[in-house]
């Protein structure tokens, strides 16, 4: 009996009992990583809402600093290149400095990288973005030429595709605690989010790319008062998704998307 006992345990498994093993590990790697997966994106969203509510408090800092006034400016310059996306001044934006010096060419939330925001910059970059930046290397532009975040920033509400030479006005409702209506008679309350930005392929030699997060399931809103929330783009009503057709809309498109976040207070 000891000798039977001991030759089953010296022949070890047969070739079929590996390929069962071999088929129950498939089938549990099979349904743990959408599991895996799905916690991983639901990671990045946590860190992203947390990088909003950093910037909400920088927001409100600067306020403090600036007689209750938002982060505004600079003035749109002549455009020179049509490589410069800063086009007009006071709208929806997601770049964070613009060809120049600083501080002169500090734009939206890029203002406050000197100040509020002077230790902890990437902040300003979503950890769930579809087409990642290099962080260092945007940053490294910053006081340098044009460099861009991960969140459209809302300016004052100008949605003019280019500065009206002589009809641009100093904007009255920028303070953080008196933001006016937005354009259907809405409080404004949302102040930075994801960008969802599509676009044709050829406009990337304008440096133009689209630039996504969450894989387009969900965008991420930093409000006035400094929370943030994560809500579903199910139906793409937070997608900016330009063409040809559109192009001259461009900055309408992006008020509109924010104004939609406005209800989601």
């Amino acid at each position: 009996m000891r000798a039977a006992r001991s030759t089953l345990a010296e022949r070890g498994f047969t070739l079929v009992e590996l390929l069962v093993v071999m088929a129950v590990i498939a089938i549990l790697a099979a349904l743990l990583l959408p599991a895996l997966g799905s916690a991983k994106a639901n990671s990045k969203r946590i860190a992203c809402i947390s990088n909003l509510r950093q910037i909400g408090v920088a927001v409100r800092n600067y306020s403090t600093d600036y007689g209750g006034l938002i982060p505004y400016g600079p003035k749109a310059p002549p455009i020179l290149n049509p490589f410069d996306l800063y086009t007009s001044s006071g709208a929806p934006t997601s770049l964070l400095s613009i060809a120049g010096r600083a501080p002169t060419n500090l734009v939206g939330l890029g203002l406050m990288l000197p100040g509020a925001l002077a230790s902890q910059p990437k902040v300003l970059f979503c950890p769930g973005s579809d087409q990642p930046l290099n962080e260092d290397a945007e940053l490294a532009q910053v006081g340098v030429g044009q460099a861009q975040g991960s969140y459209y920033y809302r300016h004052a509400g100008n949605t003019n595709l280019f500065d009206r030479p002589g009809t641009l006005t100093p904007p009255t409702d920028i303070k953080l605690d008196s933001l006016g209506n937005n354009s259907r008679g809405q409080p404004i309350r949302a102040l930075a989010m994801d960008t969802e930005f599509l676009c044709p392929a050829g406009w990337s030699m304008f440096n133009v790319t689209p630039s996504t997060h969450h894989q387009r399931k969900f965008a991420d809103i930093l409000f006035f008062d400094g929370h943030a929330v994560s809500r579903p783009n199910t139906t793409n009503q937070f997608t900016v998704d330009l063409n040809l057709a559109n192009e001259q809309q461009s900055f309408s498109i992006i008020m509109g998307v924010f104004e939609r976040a406005d209800s989601e207070f």
